[in-house]
């Protein structure tokens, strides 16, 4: 049993799980102020939010415990298993799912919710890794590269058709574990430069915008064109065409394609709606909370947005309006810092890696939780539209908790026996 213990634990990485375990309490502790109840003050009471969440954390850390169990070698050679798993659990609950909030993503098991797309994120990553991690595999080449884009868009393409676009978006993470094992940069530009085409369009006329594309690569033709051969030139007219066609096609996406509260949240966003109590109200709400904290907070228990219910969804996707409110702008940089810490230290640890399938797995784990941070506090902060994805490990749910809990001990796990041959 002594050897067995050191085998499990002695080499896990200590400090990722304590930065785990520190979120998960600060994150227990916020739901409880964020729906607090004078009537209900015990935070274990199963009826409530919190204590149920307290029901889910408990779960979790079975459930990691479990993974640091389970043999190594399970993780790469059961990849494609789980993946094709996660991808019939996305079809099936298109026939016995629950609708919830207008997408259908949901399994009801008793009283208790399942979303499966927040699960398929760590198969997605565990398959790609392995795809990553084959031998003579080269993201410079296109066949390759497709076969890696198809592994991560088929599973946002089915997500996308329960319309819950904020959960298939968040497969763009992706891309990024894509560009550091070797895809080419031009990969990951042309979707970013489309997107803030796609905004500017909402914002600029369409024939100013399209001269200024002209002219952004016409004159570098026209300046070293004795130095730019006949492809670079072939190539320059294709990026103008595919830039003149988004600019084009923004009104048909923008009408014909978006659900109306996603096309009046990105009028917010880009400021052509101002209704405060309609398309605005979430933001502004969030940032009236936020702002009222202002240096050191209002105190725990003490914020009068949150107690009043002013913030909608406020334990779970503006869960961090109630640390902005209550702990304040210092309050706020610290939960923003141990954030950071966590990912800077799943990328050194994936840097330690003896193994690409290990390294590939750790910066998929990396990119999934910084686009869930970066893009839920920016939605409570008015930066990007509010598309509805949950704050990892503070946002009230067991869906979120036990897949970020699965997707984060199944790198620790991996960590821990780096030195076996995967």
């Amino acid at each position: 049993m002594e050897r067995a213990g050191r085998t499990i634990f002695s080499n896990v990485d200590w400090i990722l799980i304590s930065l785990y375990a520190i979120l998960v309490i600060l994150g227990w502790l916020n739901i409880y102020a964020a729906v607090f109840d004078e009537q209900h003050k015990n935070i274990f009471d199963i009826t409530q939010q919190y204590g149920k969440q307290m029901i889910w954390i408990g779960a979790a850390v079975i459930l990691a415990a479990i993974i640091l169990l389970i043999d190594v070698k399970f993780y790469s050679a059961f990849s494609y298993i789980l993946y094709g798993l996660g991808i019939i659990s996305l079809i099936i609950v298109f026939i016995i799912g629950k609708e919830i909030s207008g997408s259908r993503s949901w399994f009801q098991v008793g009283g208790f919710g399942v979303q499966p797309s927040e699960f398929v994120k760590f198969t997605t990553s565990l398959l790609l890794a392995r795809y990553i991690s084959t031998l003579h595999i080269d993201l410079q080449k296109t066949r390759h590269l497709m076969v890696a884009l198809l592994i991560i868009f088929f599973p946002a393409a089915l997500i996308l058709l329960q319309n819950d676009t904020g959960s298939a978006i968040v497969f763009s993470a992706f891309m990024l574990v894509l560009f550091r094992f070797g895809m080419p940069l031009k990969y990951l530009l042309i979707p970013v430069a489309i997107v803030l085409l796609f905004l500017l369009s909402l914002m600029v006329d369409k024939l100013i915008l399209t001269g200024i594309i002209a002219l952004i690569l016409i004159i570098p033709v026209i300046r070293f064109r004795r130095k730019i051969s006949r492809k670079q030139v072939v190539a320059a007219i294709l990026i103008a065409l595919l830039g003149v066609g988004t600019v084009f096609t923004v009104d048909f996406v923008f009408h014909r394609v978006l659900e109306p509260h996603q096309r009046q949240r990105m009028e917010v966003l880009i400021g052509k709606e101002t209704d405060l109590k309609g398309a605005g109200y979430n933001i502004n709400q969030s940032l009236i909370a936020i702002g009222s904290g202002r240096l050191t907070g209002k105190g725990y228990l003490q914020g009068t947005q949150t107690k009043y219910d002013f913030v909608p969804e406020q334990s779970t996707d503006f869960i961090f309006c109630t640390v902005g409110e209550e702990w304040g702008f210092l309050g706020s940089l610290v939960v923003i810092a141990l954030f950071v810490g966590l990912l800077v230290r799943i990328i050194l640890v994936a840097e330690r890696q003896r193994s690409i399938f290990s390294q590939a797995y750790g910066y998929g784990v990396a990119c999934i939780l910084l686009f869930h941070f970066a893009i839920n506090i920016g939605m409570t902060l008015g930066l990007v539209p509010v598309i509805g994805i949950p704050l990892p490990f503070f946002s009230y749910g067991g869906s979120s908790l036990w897949a970020f809990t699965i997707l984060l001990f199944i790198f620790i796990k991996l960590d821990a026996s780096r030195y076996e041959f995967l």
